[in-house]
């Protein structure tokens, strides 16, 4: 989107305003060694002139294919989303606090939540969150509320970071209590979950595909769970579940995930997008904002802010939640990824994934010296066993224009020669030709 820069009058204003007389002294608590130098910015140029030199600029980056996921996700993103998200009245919107003055908004966000519940296979969806860390987050929260109990139990197979979240929600309160489960298979051992549950946990969350692409026995984990009065929570990739079963169809009671790779480009980290979906039962817990479809007194279709959770409305310190916003633009593109693709498309999309990355696992294991580390169902992701350091394979490789994936060293030492691979249908059979002849080189 178009960038308007300060002028010196602007900042000399902000700066009055604020009380300080110059950045120097706005910035004077940063040590000077960490602040950058000065900038050699080129001399003002005429439009035409300036455009060329950005141009020579962009032509020095270097393109790379990417085989790197880890819950960021290269996938192809339709010219028609970046067009229509950019249109005025959905770029310029602002939360709806007038909501049912904002019907084209509303709109939206009720066919998002409707998109989520046929894809999570659940009752109730919410009108987003920030980003999956955090909708785990709120699904752990609201887990404790409804069963009154205080433990969580992760598996060692969920993404390292979101566990990360949820030790940083939780431990300033101390609850709900989170236990971590080994995986040293790579996968949760529904036995090994049984021993653990007990009255006091609240409930099991499943990560289905996990952090290490595998997938989970959800099925067998969520009987497990219920038959102790635990609930499930289910951390589903969206873009999986074109061919995966749906998690509220084999027993899971609140669903989230990443939506990042609906319509979402991987933009440098961020914004993401968390989606929250649960059964009927468990609506009134569902943090952030439900729109829902009525009619007006003449009978005419409207949509309405149905339930807002939310801690600066009436019920404050009771409030489901702490979160305050949603992330509309980001779930606005994520409705039309989904209604573009439709479900034939969504399919489509995920069996690309699945071939593309079963077909890389072969040829790379048989490059002398690589194999899979785990054993095991996955989906567009694995991670790959090197004969070397993985940051040895990940640097050579990026060399040759291919980012080769995750070092896991940097979440567990035992898996310094770990490399998290993934290839989604953006990937091509000649990349993946070029991947397995470049590891091949490493290893000698």
């Amino acid at each position: 989107m178009t960038y308007s820069p300060h002028t010196s009058n602007d900042r000399a204003e902000m700066l009055r305003a604020i009380g300080v007389s110059s950045m120097d002294e706005l910035l004077a608590q940063i040590p000077a060694e960490l602040r950058a130098g000065g900038y050699d910015w080129p001399a003002a140029l005429p439009e035409p002139e300036r455009m060329a030199h950005a141009r020579a600029l962009a032509a020095k980056n270097r393109a790379l294919a990417c085989f790197a996921g880890a819950g960021a996700y290269d996938h192809h993103v339709p010219a028609a989303v970046k067009a229509l998200v950019q249109r005025g009245e959905f770029l310029t919107a602002y939360t709806p606090y007038q909501a049912e003055a904002s019907q084209g908004t509303l709109q939206a966000i009720y066919e998002f939540q409707s998109s989520v519940c046929a894809l999570y296979g659940m009752d109730a969806s919410n009108a987003s969150l920030y980003d999956g860390a955090t909708a785990l987050a709120e699904a752990a929260t609201a887990a404790a509320r409804i069963t009154g109990r205080k433990k969580i139990l992760l598996p060692e197979s969920l993404h390292p970071e979101w566990r990360d979240t949820l030790k940083t929600y939780f431990g300033a309160r101390g609850e709900p209590v989170l236990e971590t489960i080994p995986c040293p298979s790579g996968r949760l051992e529904p036995a090994e979950v049984e021993r653990r549950l007990d009255d006091t946990v609240a409930a099991v969350v499943v990560a289905t595909p996990n952090f290490f692409g595998l997938l989970e026995d959800g099925a067998g984990i969520a009987e497990r769970a219920h038959a102790k009065g635990a609930l499930l929570i289910a951390a589903a990739d969206p873009v999986s579940l074109g061919v995966l079963e749906a998690p509220g169809k084999w027993g899971a009671d609140i669903a989230v995930g990443e939506g990042q790779g609906l319509g979402n480009a991987l933009n440098y980290g961020g914004p993401y997008l968390g989606l929250f979906a649960c059964q009927k039962a468990h609506m009134r817990h569902i943090p952030g904002r439900i729109c829902g479809m009525t009619t007006d007194a003449e009978g005419k279709r409207g949509f309405v802010l149905t339930l807002q959770a939310r801690e600066q409305h009436i019920r404050r310190e009771r409030a489901a939640s702490n979160i305050c916003s949603n992330e509309a633009l980001c779930a606005l593109a994520a409705t039309i990824h989904l209604a573009l693709l439709g479900p034939e498309g969504l399919k489509e999309v995920a069996e690309l994934c699945v071939d593309k990355a079963h077909r890389l696992a072969e040829k790379a294991c048989a490059v002398p010296g690589f194999r899979l580390r785990f054993e095991g169902p996955f989906f567009h992701e694995f991670v790959l066993e090197c004969p070397v350091p993985a940051e040895r394979v990940r640097n050579a490789l990026l060399k040759e224009g291919l980012l080769a994936g995750v070092p896991l060293g940097r979440f567990d030492k035992a898996l310094k020669n770990s490399l998290l691979v993934c290839a989604t249908e953006t990937r091509t059979d000649g990349e993946i030709d070029r991947y397995a002849a470049a590891l091949g080189r490493v290893s000698k």
